[in-house]
C-alpha cells in the first residue's frame, strides 16, 4: 500500500492557520484550496469547519497523495481533488479553466515556490474564480519594503534560489498590487509562527 505523503510543517502550522481561517471563513460556503500539497491541511480544516465544502487542487502529479488523505478521512465536505496550475500560455491564468466560482480561496506556501510570472498568472486566473464577495487568504513568508523580515527568511530565500532561481520570497507590496488589480481589498495581515504571515483580501 502506498504511504500517504506527509509534511511536518503542516503538522506545526495547521492550528495557527485554522484559528485565522475560522474567523475569515465563518460565513463562507465553498472554498478552493490552491496548491493542496499533501492534503493534510484539507483534512484538518474541513473536519474543523464542516459548514465549508473544501475543494482541493494541485498539479496532476500530487493528486494521488491528496486522495489518500481524503479517502482515509472520509469527510462529506471534501470532494475529489482536481488538477489546477498557473500557466503563462495561451494567456496568463489558471488551467484548466474552472466553471465554478468560490466564495473562499486559500493557498499556503505557494507564492515563493512559483516563478513571479506564474504568481502573476495565478492572480489573473483568480479574477475568473472568485465570487463577487469572495475572501482570499494566502499563507507564507513575505518581504517588507524589499527587505527580509528575519534571518531565517533570508536563509530560506537563499535555499529556494539555489534549488530554483525563479523562486523566492515575494514582496508583500507587490502581492497586494496584484490583488488590488483584480478588485480585492486588504482586510487583514496576521503575523504567524516561524516568521510567516496570513494575508487576507475581500472582493467587493
Amino acid at each position: 500500500m502506498t504511504a500517504k505523503p506527509h509534511s511536518p510543517s503542516c503538522d506545526r502550522n495547521q492550528q495557527p492557520i485554522l484559528a485565522v481561517l475560522r474567523e475569515h471563513f465563518a460565513d463562507r460556503r465553498t472554498v478552493l484550496e490552491i496548491g493542496s500539497g499533501t492534503g493534510q491541511h484539507a483534512v484538518h480544516f474541513a473536519a474543523a469547519m464542516p459548514w465549508l465544502r473544501w475543494q482541493c487542487s494541485d498539479h496532476e502529479d500530487g493528486l494521488a497523495g491528496i486522495r489518500l488523505w481524503l479517502d482515509e478521512a472520509g469527510l462529506a465536505n471534501t470532494p475529489p481533488p482536481f488538477a489546477l496550475q498557473a500557466v503563462l500560455v495561451p494567456q496568463p491564468g489558471l488551467a484548466p479553466p474552472l466553471s465554478s466560482r468560490y466564495d473562499g480561496v486559500f493557498s499556503a506556501n505557494t507564492l515563493h515556490i512559483m516563478g513571479w510570472p506564474e504568481v502573476q498568472a495565478l492572480f489573473a486566473g483568480l479574477a475568473t474564480v472568485l465570487a463577487d464577495d469572495a475572501v482570499l487568504a494566502v499563507y507564507g513568508p513575505f518581504n517588507e519594503g524589499g527587505d527580509f523580515t528575519s534571518d531565517s527568511n533570508r536563509e530560506f530565500d537563499g535555499w529556494l534560489k539555489a534549488r530554483d532561481p525563479r523562486s523566492g520570497i515575494r514582496d508583500v507590496e507587490a502581492v497586494h498590487a496584484l490583488a488590488e488589480g483584480i478588485g480585492l481589498r486588504p482586510v487583514a495581515d496576521h503575523a504567524m509562527p516561524a516568521n510567516n504571515r496570513m494575508l487576507v483580501w475581500r472582493r467587493g
